[in-house]
């Protein structure tokens, strides 16, 4: 039976708080990318997905507010740095640049909920529990312009396949 990562099991304040500042570097990573991107696509069958896109932007300033919160309760100070914005000319590959991003933040978002709650931090679980719902949102939203399954992402970060719990 392979072995839980240590995250997992060996997580301390400190770390989740590093954890949750990753976290927070992808959602000002989003936020750019989904106002960039809402006012970028052009053409009448990416309308309804430039328009859902700047609800995504706030949907993700929000969540940017709730992980700096719980970082600041941990005792660590909010990042304030993004994580790179891929651009393009191309509508679908703005579209899969952020399907690839929601699908990572889903993953770790997985993490973080068994992460505090490793921690007894059962609040904090829940908040991220909430913004994990609109991610998941945010990622049907995105396979659904492309035409495509909505991707599973219930392999890790790494695509490995997660242990299992007993």
């Amino acid at each position: 039976m392979p072995q839980p990562k240590s995250d997992e099991t060996e997580i301390s304040r400190d770390r989740l708080a590093e954890l949750l500042n990753e976290d927070l570097s992808r959602e000002y990573q989003a936020i750019i990318a989904y106002v960039v991107y809402s006012q970028v696509l052009s053409g009448a069958q990416y309308m309804d997905i430039a328009a859902q896109l700047e609800i995504h932007a706030k949907q993700e300033l929000d969540h940017a507010l709730i992980l700096s919160r719980q970082i600041d309760y941990l005792g660590k100070m909010p990042v304030v740095t993004p994580k790179p914005v891929r651009t393009s000319k191309n509508p679908e590959d703005m579209l899969r640049y952020d399907l690839d991003n929601e699908n990572e933040t889903i993953r770790n978002y997985r993490d973080r909920v068994r992460q505090c709650e490793a921690l007894g931090e059962y609040a904090m679980a829940e908040q991220i529990r909430q913004i994990l719902m609109q991610e998941q949102d945010h990622q049907i939203d995105l396979a659904t312009a492309l035409g495509i399954e909505v991707p599973d992402v219930s392999c890790g970060p790494k695509g490995r396949p997660m242990s299992k719990r007993r």
